[in-house]
């Protein structure tokens, strides 16, 4: 330290404030770093955009989404809604989504039940059960999804007999290389009103479970709800079949000619990308259960027993309900993975909306705009399935008082 740093007949140092630049303050710089970025991705965003643009212009290719009005020229073997290859391209897009959608929820719907079942199986006490739950898991977690779907498209389609040969393990259910075909109910009043009946029942049966939550947290006391509901579910569907005539004739598929003709066609495409969806999402479902159940503190099985509640009744009014905390987030996670999946369904030929918007893009020739659409029904999809998980997750949490 130097004597001009000393008051004058003092020896005691004068304190020296440091210079202060804006560059110190840790506010100014965070709000200039993020200014710095923003700045960089407008401006990759802008050449990347320029760029394209410049050589679509070069290549006399048109943009925009005006070829959704036009007509397709492609015919789709499975379709939810009337289709023909006069439709134009944004039916045909539509068809592709609803397809994608039918395999995304009927996998999601199976591949929970598979998957709790084999997740409790892990922990029975049973030593075949739990070893056979270990290899279904190990099993089919560590085969690439794609391998399965070429696995089970393989076995329909090269092991199964002709339609001429085609197995009937049931009365009017055939199995063959073309699909399988099932009896269904024929068109009729009867049906479409015990339809509606049903799901009026299962409103009503809401609403008397919501009534008895509300009596029990009141009271103590919860009224009865599993027969009256049972009793609706069964008799008013009943009650409006019987009453639009009790149709009873069912539309049965026959032989003609080289195929089946008539009844409820399940295509071999659909089937094994349902199969390899299902089977190989349950596999991940089962661990997040098994992980769940090991999650509830040992005590609570304790309780139950000195309670005397059998091990059933313990599991699915103590252990499920507080385990369901734990399963939910990452069981979400697989539902997405299920439906992201769907997409290998191109490898076999199943017409979902990457299959019809590749064979859009071949024909117009706008590759831009096909894969925005595909990103967007992806994304509505994603966000729809995390936006109803995260409200049953917030609706199962346990609420502390």
């Amino acid at each position: 330290m130097t004597n001009g740093n000393r008051r004058p007949g003092s020896s005691a140092p004068v304190a020296v404030r440091p210079s202060r630049s804006f560059l110190n303050d840790a506010g100014v710089r965070a709000v200039l770093f993020q200014i710095l970025a923003m700045a960089m991705v407008i401006a990759v965003g802008w050449f990347l955009v320029d760029n394209t643009l410049y050589n679509l212009a070069s290549r006399n290719i048109q943009t925009g989404f005006d070829y959704l009005t036009r007509e397709s020229g492609f015919a789709i073997g499975e379709t939810l809604i009337p289709y023909s290859a006069t439709s134009t391209y944004a039916t045909a897009l539509w068809v592709g989504v609803l397809n994608t959608l039918k395999v995304s929820l009927i996998g999601i719907v199976f591949a929970t039940l598979i998957g709790v079942v084999i997740g409790v199986a892990r922990l029975s006490s049973n030593w075949l059960l739990a070893r056979l739950a270990t290899i279904y898991v190990e099993s089919l977690r560590n085969v690439p999804v794609l391998l399965q779907l070429f696995f089970w498209y393989g076995l329909i389609t090269e092991v199964l007999p002709s339609p001429r040969q085609a197995m009937q393990p049931i009365e009017g259910v055939f199995l063959s290389n073309r699909g399988f075909k099932m009896p269904v109910p024929a068109d009729h009043p009867g049906w479409w009103a015990a339809l509606v009946a049903f799901l009026v029942a299962a409103v009503i049966v809401r609403v008397l479970m919501i009534r008895a939550n509300r009596i029990q947290e009141r009271t103590g006391e919860r009224p009865r709800t599993l027969l009256p509901g049972l009793g609706l579910l069964i008799g008013l569907p009943l009650v409006a079949w019987a009453v639009f005539g009790a149709p009873t004739t069912l539309d049965t598929p026959a032989l003609k000619g080289f195929n089946f003709v008539g009844g409820l066609s399940v295509s071999p495409e659909f089937a094994a990308l349902t199969l390899g969806l299902t089977l190989y999402t349950a596999a991940f479902i089962a661990e997040t259960v098994r992980s769940g159940i090991q999650a509830v503190g040992k005590g609570q099985w304790e309780a139950a027993a000195a309670l005397g509640l059998k091990p059933g009744v313990t599991m699915r009014l103590i252990i499920l309900p507080q385990a369901l905390r734990v399963i939910v987030p990452p069981t979400t996670s697989q539902f997405l993975n299920l439906t992201k999946n769907s997409s290998l369904a191109v490898a076999i030929g199943y017409p979902d909306i990457v299959s019809v918007a590749n064979t859009t893009l071949n024909q117009t020739g706008q590759a831009i705009e096909n894969i925005a659409l595909i990103m967007l029904a992806y994304l509505t999809v994603s966000l729809t399935i995390s936006a109803f998980m995260n409200w049953y997750n917030k609706r199962i949490a346990l609420v502390e008082r």
